[in-house]
């Protein structure tokens, strides 16, 4: 490995606090980068987290209503996979129930992004070999990318457990130690992962697929047993954050579990990061074959992002088998509550229990595909900022061509994903497979609606291209928490999803379909538009 001029010297006749040397400036400069993702993504998981006592008591205001609750969701084998057993039928344990695992893992997922962020991206664009060239240690950027991670973390800790005080100290203080626990293993874990990556991009997709095998692996154990004692559960860092039993009787030694993981993947990140030189990786990039093989734009978007469409669609129709299987049972998980039957024709329509489940599904479905498209937009400006795009432009590559070939694996790959998804729905439930396939394409209107708008932020206005995972966040938690707390419909109105017909069951309304098509055609020739007359960012 070639050593970047002025860093290894440097390093190497310096040792302890030196290797530190400049992580208070790098730690304010990526504060100040992140003054508006941070502070999003924290009132979105501490939010969510907030929101849920209030849903809970509208749906199940008695005593009794709670423990028939905790009985018929621990006897659904379908329901704890999905979410967890339920340890106590308190309010602030059925929140924990709902919402604790959810926030964990959006937790984890703002850990992995400002972790990355701040160390393997700054390498790959070359940002992070002039910064080291000042008086820098080496372990200086790793350092402040965990403490911006860190202060995230406590930032959602201080907010959910001072927000959930009211139904309990001792349980406010483990769930939001737990979930913001959870967020600082995974930050370790993208930190290792970023020393043994040359890419950002696959350092957040590997982190990103632990976190899904985490998700998987607790989903099989709770299946099996109703007290999350199961060894599959306790394999996955997420079955760590149930087993916590925030007002349940609290188990306090399982934060020393989580707290042991985070300082022992500290230590292997510390160790790396101090045998690699500056955008050197321990798994270097494979050559590539001495002839190429790649002729066309739209060929070399394919190649950069074929294992993010394989990956999207295997978790895609394994989350539709395991969603299309628990439909039949819908009617049991709901039982004589009508707050709760309220609460799931809100989110899928007037029609049956069934197909108001199925319904809900879909645009669950929908709502995470949103996050696929919006992610491969931003992979245009990935290319961009990285400055991989400008010797591609170089050659006899139009800008127009050239962004094409990554807007039709972005949008057909979110078609894809609801072909995949309603198959998946399909084979769980065992019919029906028209309805549901039928549901699923009418949510790719709304997709594609969101990822008009990255195109348009892409294009015209670079700076803000980020804004686009806000847009989706905050969509995501409108359809998510909405109907739960029953949102006025101005509200819901404000997410592309609340204007499509709730289907299936419902009847097909195509003028909001067409509509958003329309916007989103609109909105990619704007920021097709824009991206001609601009300079590209060097």
């Amino acid at each position: 490995m070639t050593a970047v001029p002025g860093t290894s010297a440097f390093t190497s006749r310096t040792g302890g606090s030196r290797q530190l040397s400049g992580t208070g400036v790098l730690l304010r400069l990526a504060l100040r980068r992140d003054r508006v993702m941070l502070p999003v993504w924290v009132l979105i998981v501490a939010g969510i987290v907030l929101a849920m006592p209030g849903s809970l008591e509208q749906a199940y205001g008695t005593g009794a209503e709670r423990a028939e609750a905790m009985r018929s969701m621990n006897a659904n084998s379908s329901m704890r996979a999905l979410y967890s057993p339920v340890f106590g039928d308190s309010i602030g344990a059925l929140s924990a129930w709902r919402i604790g695992v959810y926030a964990a893992i959006l937790a984890a997922v703002m850990s992995l992004i400002v972790v990355v962020r701040h160390t393997r991206e700054e390498e790959e664009t070359g940002r992070q070999e002039m910064i080291s060239a000042a008086m820098v240690g080496r372990r200086a950027p790793l350092t402040a990318a965990l403490l911006a991670a860190f202060v995230a973390n406590a930032a959602v800790a201080l907010l959910v457990a001072g927000g959930m005080a009211g139904q309990g100290a001792a349980g406010a203080l483990a769930l939001g130690l737990g979930v913001a626990g959870t967020g600082m293993l995974f930050a370790t874990m993208a930190a290792i992962v970023a020393q043994l990556t040359e890419s950002a991009r696959l350092a957040k997709g590997l982190t990103s697929g632990v976190l899904g095998a985490a998700y998987v692996l607790k989903a099989a154990g709770d299946a099996g047993t109703e007290d999350g004692s199961s060894v599959l559960t306790w394999l996955s860092p997420l079955g760590w954050v149930e087993n916590i039993r925030a007002y349940a009787g609290e188990r306090w030694w399982v934060l020393l579990l989580i707290g042991a993981a985070v300082v022992a993947q500290g230590a292997v990140a510390y160790n790396l990061a101090g045998r690699r030189d500056v955008g050197m990786s321990f798994l270097p990039t494979r050559p590539g074959p001495a002839k190429g093989r790649i002729a066309t734009a739209g060929g070399l978007a394919w190649r950069l992002q074929r294992g993010s469409v394989l990956g999207w669609t295997l978790g895609f129709l394994v989350s539709g088998v395991v969603f299309g299987g628990m439909a039949e049972g819908a009617a049991d998980i709901v039982g004589d509550n009508a707050n709760t039957r309220d609460i799931i024709e809100r989110m899928g329509g007037q029609s049956g229990i069934t197909d108001a489940f199925l319904a809900t599904m879909v645009g669950m479905l929908g709502m995470i595909a949103s996050l696929y498209v919006v992610a491969s937009v931003l992979r245009l400006h990935g290319e961009e900022t990285s400055q991989r795009a400008e010797p591609v432009l170089a050659n006899a590559v139009g800008r127009l061509r050239w962004a094409g070939g990554h807007l039709v694996i972005a949008f057909g790959g979110a078609l894809l994903l609801m072909l995949v998804g309603g198959l998946g729905l399909a084979l769980g439930y065992g019919k029906d497979l028209g309805p549901i396939m039928g549901a699923c394409l009418v949510q790719v209107a709304a997709i594609w609606a969101l990822g008009g708008l990255a195109v348009l932020l892409v294009g015209a206005f670079p700076g803000a291209a980020v804004g686009a995972w806000a847009v989706a966040g905050v969509c995501l938690a409108i359809g998510w928490i909405g109907p739960a707390l029953d949102l006025p419909q101005v509200a819901m109105d404000l997410s592309p999803f609340g204007h499509l017909p709730k289907l299936p069951g419902g009847g097909m309304v195509w003028a909001p379909v067409v509509v958003l098509l329309a916007v989103s055609g609109a909105l990619v020739a704007a920021g097709l538009a824009g991206l001609r007359r601009r300079d590209l960012i060097s």
